[in-house]
């Protein structure tokens, strides 16, 4: 089959690999129909390299038609449509049950001593191959597809292998109340939905900040009220103050993670760890902190005293200094953590609809061919041609 693999920093390759097998009986092998290159896949292609191996399979969210089941698999049959959860989870364990699925039992990589194993997403996470392919083997075939029905365009339900349940999960823990106020720090693809999220269940006001222009028109288009960073810069907090009566808002949802702009010393750090051999820059990355943190200082700066900071972007560094006096003197609640897809289908399925509320149908401004990944990922690393969510098509 084709597959995009990992190579080295900043290079990736559409490459011809063996077909995966069922190997459990509880398997089942997905024929890939369209796959997203996320926002913290960048990760991989620029920070996490000494986390990865050359020819390691990338992609995490995917969809498409099952195409050969295990002996055990009684839910699924050849010829079903599914999404498949980026969390590797069984369903069953105690986290499981508790909707923790990111956090599995059954998968948490406890030589690593992290959470649930992840699709295509390195050492850290079980090196499980990605979806970013022509075929996919997935596990737990009776309870970690999604089944969704023929029909409709894959658009419409993509996103239920991370971008819905990520960015419904941001909401949920940002605790906005009824009718009050939101900033959203970043508006790409999970900032973005986030920002819809936040409106269709009752936001007020919901503030996106960002510096890409195709980014803030497109927020605004679904009603949230755009700041530019490139004009508003280090005074971002006053003009967010100004919209509030003076308090910040009620929340604010770090939808940046180690992305964020503004602090060239981490930046050098994130270069470094990228390029240094891997035993090194695991060291780097494990014992120092190498992050920018500058968007979830903003976050800290932004909320009112006494609101919540919902922190969706993805963080790497495990030695960050934070403001913790200005966090305690506010009295700001902090959440945050990889989604729990399987805990928000039931909310997310209904919305699902020809109605389109979240705007699904139309949120991929791109649509390649897997082979034309490669390019996809330098493209989005760039911030060109008005990318913001790229769906692939094996």
């Amino acid at each position: 089959m084709r597959a995009l693999t990992w190579q080295g920093k900043r290079d990736v390759r559409v490459e011809t690999v063996p077909d995966p097998r069922i190997e459990d009986p509880t398997d089942i092998i997905v024929r890939i129909t369209s796959t997203g290159i996320c926002g913290s896949d960048l990760h991989l292609y620029e920070v996490l390299g000494p986390y990865l191996d050359p020819g390691d399979i990338l992609g995490h969210e995917p969809m498409g038609i099952v195409e050969e089941v295990g002996p055990e698999v009684t839910a699924l049959a050849p010829g079903d449509r599914v999404v498949i959860p980026f969390n590797v989870s069984c369903g069953h364990c105690y986290m499981c049950d508790r909707g923790l699925q990111s956090q599995c039992e059954t998968t948490q990589v406890r030589a690593r001593g992290t959470g649930a194993s992840l699709f295509g997403y390195t050492k850290l996470y079980g090196q499980v191959p990605g979806g970013q392919a022509e075929l996919l083997r997935v596990p737990f075939g009776n309870s970690l597809p999604i089944k969704v029905p023929h029909g409709p365009a894959d658009d419409r339900f993509v996103y239920l292998s991370d971008v819905l349940p990520t960015a419904w999960q941001a909401v949920e823990y940002a605790a906005i109340p009824p009718g009050g106020t939101v900033t959203v720090l970043g508006l790409g693809p999970i900032g973005a939905m986030a920002a819809r999220i936040a409106r269709h269940r009752g936001a007020g006001l919901v503030v996106g900040v960002d510096l890409v222009p195709e980014r803030l028109t497109r927020a605004a288009a679904h009603g949230a009220k755009c700041l530019d960073l490139r004009r508003h810069g280090k005074d971002i907090g006053d003009a967010i103050r100004d919209l509030t009566d003076g308090r910040g808002t009620d929340a604010v949802i770090d939808a940046v993670g180690m992305e964020a702009h503004g602090a060239p010393v981490a930046k050098a750090a994130h270069g470094a760890v990228g390029l240094l051999p891997d035993a090194l820059g695991e060291r780097l990355m494990e014992t120092m902190g190498v992050d920018r943190l500058a968007a979830l200082r903003a976050a800290i700066d932004v909320v009112r005293r006494g609101g919540t900071i919902s922190v969706s972007g993805v963080y790497g560094g495990a030695a960050d200094p934070l403001p913790m006096l200005t966090m305690f003197d506010k009295q700001i609640q902090l959440r945050m953590g990889q989604a729990n897809v399987w805990r928000w289908v039931e909310d997310i399925l209904p919305l699902l609809t020809d109605e389109d509320p979240l705007g699904v149908d139309d949120f991929a401004t791109h649509r390649l061919p897997l082979e034309e990944g490669p390019q996809a990922y330098k493209t989005f690393q760039h911030k060109q041609d008005g990318m913001i969510k790229t769906l692939l098509v094996p």
